[in-house]
């Protein structure tokens, strides 16, 4: 990983250059939100695999698409991950690539911040994915009210009748 003047570029292996299709992944530095350090590797998955190579236990190195975008990773089991959160607009919604060792991915994180000129930091951790809305015919059926339930009404069964106590 590495910053231009105006650019922030992930260059993955050779060999990862190859299982992804693809030289590296270069984002303007005004697309970038937010960068943290996430110490479990497995934390910066999100989605699905649309293209590159998953071994499990070994290495996961693509493009991941998920319902808020998509996300390049080049990630190694055990290994922490510098994440880079993106602004809405950008290729992807999160770059993120593992560093040898936490005081690694904590010096790439640290450099990359001040070059960044639209930083959000509002909070120092990554934010989740949206929920995407459910459209108005394939919304749960809701549950039958069951007798007794707070907020229904009571049955009427006549004069003279005792309420329950």
């Amino acid at each position: 990983m590495r910053t231009t003047a105006d650019r922030f570029v992930a260059r993955p292996a050779w060999w990862e250059q190859v299982a992804v299709r693809r030289r590296e992944a270069c984002v303007p530095l005004a697309a970038v939100r937010r960068v943290t350090v996430e110490p479990d590797w497995w934390r910066a998955l999100r989605g699905s695999r649309q293209s590159g190579v998953q071994v499990p236990g070994v290495v996961c190195v693509g493009v991941r698409a998920h319902q808020a975008g998509r996300d390049f990773v080049a990630l190694r089991p055990g290994r922490p991950v510098v994440c880079v959160e993106l602004w809405p607009g950008a290729a992807f919604s999160l770059l993120a690539v593992s560093a040898p060792g936490v005081r690694a991915a904590e010096t790439t994180a640290a450099a990359l911040r001040p070059a960044a000129p639209r930083l959000d930091d509002s909070t120092p951790y990554r934010q989740p994915l949206p929920v995407p809305e459910e459209p108005d015919g394939q919304r749960k059926a809701e549950a039958p009210a069951l007798p007794g339930d707070p907020g229904q009404p009571k049955p009427d069964r006549g004069p003279g009748a005792a309420d329950d106590v």
